[in-house]
Parts: structure tokens; C-alpha cells; sequence
């Protein structure tokens, strides 16, 4: 009997315990600077969910589409000023502030070679995330807490209203770019032109721009950009590798308990890698839509484009080294840390399209017979 008090002692207290837990859940109001409408926002949403359940819904997180706090590109300082206890962004956003943000999201170029998770490798492994923190609170003075979470990459180079062959076919198209890669693309002879998302395909629809590139595959399918042109050219060099973040307010982050600090970034970490599985399926699919029902040409980039890219990001970054040394700080850890895996794994890993073009090959290639037992 008196163990079956006890028992019913345990219990009472246990369920005391959750109720009490439950009544101090902490609520974190975070937006994005994307549409509900985008997958982008998905990986918001991933990570919300995966922060409830995870924590016991001791932490949960409102996520919002973009706008409906304050304006899409406003969320750092609204996060800054505690206006959102969070965000869920693209330090690309904030180079008018500081050009080293850039460098945050992987860059422009290619990295030095890396790819999406040699670039998370550097974040985690090489100093990346220290860094961010460096440079969002002595660069920017603001008091925010950085963590990577959005590997929205590798993005296409294009879409176009008549094809091109080489790089004098584009000199002079006015193009939709954005961020430093726009100024890498004016300095290449493009015309470009900065806006939104949601304003793109209007201003093709009437003429205003020749060429645009968004993000490719899913994405685009979503905005319609397979309703005013037929022309896609990948891959690209702008956003080879390409991260997006989430942005604590540093208040609202210190007055976590270390566990929901943990829980953040281990749901952070989930997302990056489950989201980025499921995008590619999504964009596979989305090619193969684009082709068969939408009559799209998806077409290889010229090599001698990708090629000046790189030779003029390399000048631009130089330049920038030069005057801003944090930039060259970064940069510097960037090259470092690449030094090191690029050639390694150029050396351990077979080239993607040896196994690639023996099953699925390109240009009428033949593939490989079937083996049959006689």
C-alpha cells in the first residue's frame, strides 16, 4: 500500500513537473525574408517544428513569411532592436552594411573549390561560425547570435530570353542580379538590375528585363519563370555554394537555458542536412517538369562565362581584402581551410560524373548493357 502511495506520489509530481514546464515554455517570434509560397520557407517552417518537438514544447518558435512584422530586408536590425526575438535569413542581404557578409553565406566564386559541405565543414570546422559572430557583433554592433541553417545551393546561372553562346552574347542584356555577384556581372559588361522576387516575371512579361536569375530548379518552377522564357543555363558560379542563417536577438539567446541553446542548433543542423535531401528531389522533379510539359531548355553555361566569373570575383575580392581587413580576415580563413580539403578530396573522391555518365549519359552517349544470366 504504501508503495503504491508512493507511486501515486511519483506521479502527481511528475505531472506537476510537465505542467510547470509547460507553463514556462518560452516562445520565440522569428520572420523570414522569404514568402510562405517558397520552399526556402520551408526550411524555416522544418526547423520551428523540429524545435517543439524536440524540446517537449518547452521552446517554441512562430515562424512568419516575410512582411509580416516589418519588411523582408529589416529583420536583422528589427532582430537587433528586439523587435523579432529572431530571423531566418541570407547574410547576402547585408553587404550594403558590410561586404563581409558575403562571405558568410559561402560567397560568390565557388569558394575556393569548395562545395555545399566543405563550406558547412569550414562554419563548424575551420572558425566560420566564430567568425560570424565576430562580425555581427564588433564589425556591425549588433547584438545578435548567428548560427547557419539554409544550404540553398548550387544555384543555376539563368534564365534568358534568346540563348547565348559565349560571354559577348550577354554584354549589354539587362539581367536580374543581386548582392556582390551583381557587382561581378557589371564589371563582366551585364546590365543589371535589383528587385525582389515577387517583381521578376512582371518585369519580363513586360520587357524591362532581358535575363534573370533567381535560384533554379523548384523555385523558379514556383514563381513561373517557365511562363515567359525558354532558356536555362546552369550551373552557375554566383551562388555555387550558398548558406542562409537564423539571427537571435543576443538578449533573447543568453536568456536561454544551455539546453534550448542546444536544442537550436542541433535543430538547426537536422534542418540543413533533411531539408537539403528533400530540395534536391524537388528540384530533380522540377527539371524534368520544365522539360516535358513546359518545353524549357535547360542548357550548359558556357565554360568561358564560369571561367570570367571566377577571374573577376578573384579581382573584386582582392580589392576588397585591401581596404576592409575583416573581409581579408575572412577571406583569408575561407582560402585556408579550402587549401586543405579541396585537394584531398579532388583526390579521394571520383569525379561526380564518372558513375554519373556510366549509368545516365549525356550527349547520346551510350549507357552501360545490362548484365543478364544465360
Amino acid at each position: 500500500m504504501k508503495r503504491f502511495i508512493g507511486s501515486i506520489g511519483a506521479v502527481a509530481a511528475s505531472a506537476l513537473f510537465a505542467a510547470g514546464a509547460h507553463a514556462q515554455a518560452v516562445n520565440l517570434k522569428m520572420q523570414a525574408t522569404w514568402p510562405a509560397s517558397l520552399t526556402l520557407y520551408e526550411n524555416f517552417t522544418y526547423f520551428a517544428e523540429r524545435v517543439g518537438k524536440i524540446s517537449g514544447g518547452t521552446l517554441k518558435i512562430d515562424a512568419m513569411p516575410a512582411g509580416q512584422v516589418v519588411p523582408a530586408f529589416e529583420v536583422l536590425d528589427a532582430t537587433h532592436k528586439k523587435v523579432l526575438d529572431g530571423a531566418h535569413a541570407w547574410s547576402g542581404y547585408w553587404v550594403g552594411k558590410n561586404k563581409t557578409a558575403i562571405l558568410f553565406t559561402g560567397g560568390p566564386g565557388g569558394t575556393f573549390g569548395m562545395d555545399m559541405i566543405d563550406a558547412i565543414g569550414w562554419m563548424h570546422h575551420g572558425g566560420g561560425i566564430d567568425l560570424a559572430q565576430e562580425f555581427f557583433r564588433d564589425q556591425l554592433k549588433l547584438n545578435v547570435f548567428w548560427y547557419p541553417i539554409l544550404p540553398s545551393g548550387p544555384q543555376a546561372f539563368g534564365w534568358f530570353k534568346r540563348p547565348i553562346k559565349n560571354l559577348a552574347d550577354f554584354k549589354g542584356m539587362k539581367c536580374r542580379q543581386t548582392g556582390m555577384a551583381a557587382e561581378v556581372f557589371q564589371r563582366m559588361g551585364m546590365q543589371t538590375v535589383n528587385m525582389p522576387g515577387g517583381e521578376i516575371i512582371p518585369s519580363a512579361q513586360r520587357g524591362v528585363i532581358d535575363c534573370a536569375e533567381w535560384i533554379g530548379g523548384e523555385e523558379d518552377r514556383r514563381l513561373g519563370f517557365q511562363n515567359v522564357w525558354k532558356y536555362h543555363y546552369t550551373p552557375g558560379m554566383h551562388e555555387n555554394v550558398t548558406i542562409g542563417e537564423i539571427l537571435i536577438n543576443g538578449d533573447v539567446w543568453k536568456s536561454l537555458s544551455p539546453t534550448h541553446q542546444e536544442i537550436i542548433k542541433s535543430a538547426a543542423n537536422e534542418t540543413f542536412l533533411v531539408w537539403w535531401a528533400k530540395w534536391q528531389r524537388q528540384n530533380a522533379d522540377a527539371i524534368a517538369e520544365l522539360q516535358q510539359k513546359h518545353g524549357v531548355r535547360i542548357l550548359r553555361t558556357p565554360p568561358e562565362i564560369l571561367t570570367e566569373f571566377l577571374k573577376t570575383w578573384d579581382k573584386i575580392a582582392a580589392e576588397e581584402s585591401a581596404k576592409n581587413p575583416f573581409f581579408k580576415k575572412v577571406h583569408d580563413s575561407q582560402r585556408a581551410y579550402a587549401s586543405m580539403v579541396v585537394p584531398a578530396k579532388r583526390f579521394m573522391f571520383p569525379p561526380y560524373s564518372f558513375a554519373a555518365n556510366h549509368y545516365f549519359p549525356e550527349a547520346g552517349a551510350k549507357p552501360a548493357a545490362a548484365k543478364t544470366k544465360k
